[in-house]
């Protein structure tokens, strides 16, 4: 099984798909072709307080941990052994980074057991900054965007950069709870 488990070095330049644009000759774009709408933004230029209601919503400990959140996983465990099915996950954003970059969706314990051994590999490898980095442009927020910056552009016609509180929240209704959550932290702190 260890052998199973992809090799992290290429994390650090880890280029994702991203849209290609065909520009007028004026410079105004024309149209933008592409399978995921991705659009790269850095760490540094996410406004602090986004950085925070991310991890606030998806891995509290995430600074403390190191890629896998014990306590957050036997908290999932019990939640869900006392409803009887699953109602919370115990994945940290390194684990969500490790299974979005590198594994299937797969529900099994086989694949949740790779995810842990790669989260640890990434914490290892990357830093923290390097780790949101990724998860920040790689993370589906809805009707077809990858990451914060292209979610921004769809959802509020700006860019990630320009996120202010305060800021009504226009999220649509069909979005899922928790990034309903994650939007209502960065638009009202």
């Amino acid at each position: 099984m260890l052998n199973e488990i992809p090799s992290i070095a290429a994390l650090k330049d880890y280029r994702p798909s991203i849209a290609s644009r065909v520009y007028a000759d004026d410079g105004e774009l024309v149209d933008e072709f592409f399978a995921e709408d991705r659009k790269l933004i850095k760490i540094s230029e996410v406004p602090k307080i986004a950085i925070h209601a991310f991890v606030a919503a998806e891995d509290a400990r995430f600074f403390q941990h190191q890629g896998v959140d014990w306590q957050s996983i036997t908290r999932a465990f019990y939640k869900n052994l006392e409803a009887g099915h699953i109602v919370q996950g115990g994945s940290t954003i390194t684990q969500q980074v490790a299974k979005s970059l590198y594994l299937s969706s797969e529900r099994s314990y086989l694949r949740k057991l790779k995810e842990a051994i790669l989260a640890y590999k990434i914490d290892k490898y990357l830093t923290k900054d390097e780790i949101l980095n990724l998860y920040l442009n790689s993370i589906y927020l809805g009707h077809g965007t990858y990451g914060i910056e292209a979610a921004s552009q769809g959802y509020f016609g700006k860019s990630a950069r320009q996120l202010t509180l305060p800021r009504p929240l226009f999220w649509p209704a069909s979005r899922k709870h928790r990034i309903i959550i994650r939007l209502t932290f960065i638009m009202n702190g």
